[in-house]
């Protein structure tokens, strides 16, 4: 059996008191975003050889000490609107939170990013990786894998419009879905955006309430049906306040399209500089299905990207593909046809659906199990 290097089997330190209550050997340990100016270290009886310390608070003395010991120090870069050594997901409270400048947190680090969005410098774009790879570290502790590479929540993704209409029949359907998927334990994702990505994570949230009390919900918000209608976030508040219990969800968004706000009905987000990264990365963890609702360019490139994970057993796992619309998807297009003949003498050919009531949805993915690829 080949023995795995030390060095990569590392502790993980997150908060002060993680720190504290290590025991002090932390050697090859990953130590990130804490702040050391608040207590005394006495560094001498800290086993630290090989450790690294992400974006840290450190006086100069701390520094000299943990440097003359072997551990490595990445420090916390001036000037930047984010934090890129993270070292848990966000939510949508510290994304709207107002800043100095009089924006949202959210909108100083699309501004800050959309200045050298295709010509990043050297620095600027390896802190956005820095900060992207923080991200990636964080949804692994919250989803919790295990050797095998599956997760311990069951995660389901939604995709679809990013312009569906608050007011559209397919936003309540989606919407409908995630709460009886909510309801049934799984953990409900999306681009988290607007759109169909915003009925996804509201039906998620209305997990614990009834589907009258959804109804009610949706048509709070539909007098403000766009992103960009007077109202939109002050009726999506209106609901939270309420109806304050709300389920969790997952959000996946990118400041590559910053320009469409962050709904505020997913409880953990994991939001990316890179789009590719992002996208892939939702597909990934999507181990118990994907559900396509009605979408243009995007969605469809989510759905082969989807297929070609189910047809090459990317990650191991066969997951179903189940899509909402069935005039979408086998009149206006021929897309899940297509599908189907793609996925022709595979196994994932068994895992597909065409459904056009979230009921339906809900009976598809209990049917198609993830499965093991053999």
């Amino acid at each position: 059996m080949k023995k795995i290097n030390p060095q990569f089997t590392v502790k993980e330190i997150h908060s002060l008191q993680d720190f504290l209550n290590s025991g002090y050997l932390l050697d090859n340990a990953t130590i990130q975003n804490i702040d050391f100016t608040t207590v005394v270290i006495n560094w001498n009886t800290v086993e630290i050889k090989n450790a690294v310390f992400l974006g840290c608070t450190l006086s100069p003395d701390d520094n000299l000490q943990i440097l003359t010991k072997g551990g490595l120090i990445f420090p916390e870069p001036k000037g930047l609107s984010f934090k890129p050594y993270r070292s848990h997901l966000y939510t949508w409270q510290e994304l709207y939170k107002e800043t100095e400048s009089g924006n949202s947190t959210d909108l100083d680090i699309y501004e800050h990013f959309s200045e050298t969005k295709y010509a990043p410098s050297m620095m600027e774009s390896l802190y956005q990786r820095m900060h992207d790879h923080s991200i990636d570290d964080a949804l692994r502790d919250y989803l919790n894998p295990d050797r095998d590479g599956n997760y311990k929540i069951k995660a389901i993704g939604i995709m679809g419009g990013h312009g569906t209409l608050r007011t559209d029949e397919y936003y309540t359907k989606v919407a409908q879905t995630g709460q009886l998927l909510s309801q049934r334990g799984y953990l409900v994702m999306s681009g988290g955006g607007p759109g169909t990505m915003e009925a996804a994570n509201l039906g998620a949230y209305m997990g614990n309430y009834s589907k009258s009390e959804l109804s009610d919900a949706i048509s709070i918000m539909a007098p403000s049906p766009y992103f960009t209608s007077e109202g939109f976030h002050e009726r999506a508040m209106a609901v939270l306040e309420k109806y304050p219990n709300g389920k969790d969800s997952l959000a996946i968004p990118t400041w590559f399209y910053g320009h469409e706000p962050s709904n505020v009905f997913a409880s953990h987000i994991a939001k990316y500089f890179s789009n590719s990264i992002r996208e892939d990365t939702l597909l990934a963890i999507a181990i118990h299905g994907i559900l396509f609702a009605p979408g243009s360019a995007g969605t469809t490139q989510e759905i082969f990207m989807d297929a070609a994970q189910n047809h090459y057993l990317t990650f191991d796992y066969l997951s179903p593909m189940i899509f909402m619309g069935k005039k979408r998807y086998s009149e206006d297009t021929n897309l899940f046809k297509t599908i189907q003949q793609l996925a022709e003498g595979k196994e994932y050919g068994e895992m597909l659906a065409l459904v056009d009531e979230p009921e339906d949805a809900l009976e598809a993915f209990l049917a198609n199990p993830p499965r093991r690829a053999r």
